[in-house]
């Protein structure tokens, strides 16, 4: 099994070692910004509203002045729009206040943030802040418990045994292996199980 997990992970990393996250940023608060928003929406349709929104208020600052209506008309084409620029405004106004506009440095600090919940503190602070860790979307939940890199009934657990299973330096990295693997090849439905380079080693084939 072991030996398994390092052939695969060694595939995965050969194949998508450049990949990074798909969402569009120039600061650990717009990042932010854009993780909370892509829950129920796709990077696609974040990155075609943060391009307005970020325009409009690219600092925290800024975005803690908007109205609640101004927000929402900036975000409405996201799923959960009205909860989601509620939780925006609230979380800019605390990170312009006691964080000068930057993000907490942990992921307990970040996930007392009004909308952050664990996947989307550990997104941000590993690419951000360059802290290990894996985010467990619904691409990382299907494709480890897919391939056999993990056997975890919910998204903590399956975080928990990828973290076992994954040398740390590692964990940030694959996670993006993961999700464009979930994208590319080991799709909700319709896997390309006959394209995967993992097919061999893969507990899931159709």
């Amino acid at each position: 099994m072991k030996k398994n997990i390092k052939i695969i992970l060694k595939i995965l990393e050969e194949i998508y070692v450049d990949t990074t996250t798909a969402l569009k940023y120039n600061t650990p608060f717009q990042l932010l910004v854009s993780t909370m928003l892509a829950a129920q929406s796709t990077d696609v349709r974040v990155n075609i509203v943060t391009k307005y929104l970020f325009k409009l208020a690219p600092d925290a600052r800024s975005m803690s002045k908007l109205t609640l209506h101004e927000l929402e008309d900036a975000i409405k084409t996201v799923g959960l729009f009205r909860m989601k620029a509620k939780n925006i405004l609230a979380t800019s106004a605390i990170l312009a206040e006691n964080y000068d506009g930057d993000i907490p440095a942990t992921r307990e600090e970040c996930m007392r943030l009004p909308g952050v919940g664990r996947k989307t503190a550990n997104v941000v602070l590993s690419i951000s802040k360059n802290i290990p860790a894996i985010a467990v979307d619904t691409h990382v939940f299907r494709v480890s418990n897919r391939i056999g890199l993990a056997n975890g009934k919910d998204e903590l657990e399956t975080e928990k045994q990828l973290m076992k299973n994954i040398p740390k330096e590692k964990w940030s990295d694959a996670h993006h292996w993961l999700i464009w693997h979930g994208r590319r090849i080991c799709k909700a439905r319709n896997p390309l199980c006959i394209e995967c380079p993992i097919r061999k080693y893969c507990n899931y084939v159709v």
